[in-house]
Formats: C-alpha cells, structure tokens, sequence
C-alpha cells in the first residue's frame, strides 16, 4: 500500500511557478510496493513531479515506475545495489545516481544524497564510519543552511529511525550534518518498518522529520504560506 505525507515546505521559490501548487514526490525503497502494478492505483496516486529511490530497488523497477508515472528519476543505490542487477546493460535503464554529497536541483528542490550502509561483512555497497564523515564535510560546504535541503540516503541518522546492529546502525556523521543544514525533510530506507515492536516511519529532531521511505510513499510538499 502506498503511504501519503504531507509536510510545509519553507522555501517559496519552488511553488513560484506552480501557481502555489503542492509539489508531488513518490519516494520508492527497499520492498517494490506491489499496488504500483495497478492502473487504477496510479490513476488515483495521480500527476507525480519526482520520483525518489532511497536504495535497494533494482534498475528494472525504478524505470518501471518513473515511466508509469512520466516523471524525472532522482535515486542513490543502497547496500544491496550491487551484481548482475547493476550491470551496465541494466542500469542503462536509468540516469545516473546522484554523487554523494553533491547538491543537485530537480522539481524545484535542492537534493543532497548519501549511497550505502555502514560496513557489517565488507561485501556490497558498505561506508565506513571515517568514509562517511569525509563525504559529509565535503558537502557541507556546498549545501548552504539558508536555503532548505531534501537529504536522501539509504542508511538513517544514528539514533533516526535506525537499529542497533551493525549492519542497520546509522552513521553519526549524518547527525551532525542535519545541525548543519537543519534540513525540513530526511528520507531514508534500509530499516525494517517493524522493529523492536515499533511500526512508525517518522523520527523528528530540531525541526528535521526523518522518514523511512520503504515501500513507496506519495509525499506532498506545500507551501508555509498555503491556506489549511
């Protein structure tokens, strides 16, 4: 089942030119949601503006939907994204991920995104704790904290949504970028959504909401300003 959230965004200039429209993203990761299939299930989802891949789906789903929705694809690659899956034939399929670290436009929105998952058996698409903290200082400075940042990486924030074995942990390096960028939104996948005995995608901090995009999500932006 495809999940709905709707957040204010603080930034008018991406609502300028849409007349103050909401902008319209599906945040795919980890498990293909299989409602997605359904005709009438995207007809209801409706116009999407952006689709955004949090990691561990592969190359063939990924087109799938961002051709069933004719909508821009904006992904980094999870722990998993590796193999034959990835070939260069297969991932032919799609544009290029985004280069960690580097600030990238589309829909309107500034987008900063982070591939892999802390290292637990050095074998797939694993950072280190050191690898990661050298890709976040180097972003930090090209992401400016006046102007907002939608985050997206595959691993959470340490203590965000994120688990205490090795494999699932968060990086900590990702909490001191959110206290730099204080960024409105920070999708991620790569936790189960039940763990623990909790089932709760969303984890808030200084006025960060982490969300745990697994499966696929219809997130609407709005504008501060927007009346409701």
């Amino acid at each position: 089942m495809t999940d709905r959230l709707t957040l204010r965004w603080p930034d008018p200039a991406p609502f300028v030119a849409r007349g103050g429209c909401p902008i319209r993203i599906l945040a795919v990761s980890d498990e293909p949601d299989p409602t997605l299939d359904s005709a009438a299930t995207r007809q209801r989802i409706g116009t999407v503006d952006l689709v955004i891949g949090a990691g561990d789906l592969e190359p063939d789903y990924l087109s799938f939907v961002t051709d069933a929705f004719d909508a821009p694809l904006r992904y980094i690659r999870g722990n998993h994204d590796v193999g034959s899956a990835w070939s260069a034939t297969r991932r032919s399929l799609l544009p290029e991920p985004m280069h960690d670290g580097r600030v990238v436009e589309e829909a309107g929105l500034r987008l900063l995104g982070f591939s892999g998952s802390p290292v637990y058996n050095d074998r797939g698409m694993q950072v280190s704790a050191l690898g990661m903290w050298a890709k976040v200082l180097r972003s930090s400075s090209a992401a400016q904290r006046a102007m907002p940042v939608l985050v997206v990486s595959h691993a959470p924030p340490r203590d965000m949504n994120d688990d205490d074995d090795r494999a699932h942990r968060g990086f900590t390096a990702f909490r001191w970028l959110v206290g730099r960028l204080a960024p409105p939104l920070w999708l991620h996948g790569h936790t189960a959504l039940v763990r623990r005995g909790i089932d709760d995608r969303c984890a808030r901090h200084d006025g960060t909401l982490f969300y745990n995009c697994t499966g696929a999500t219809l997130i609407e932006l709005h504008p501060v300003d927007a009346d409701g």
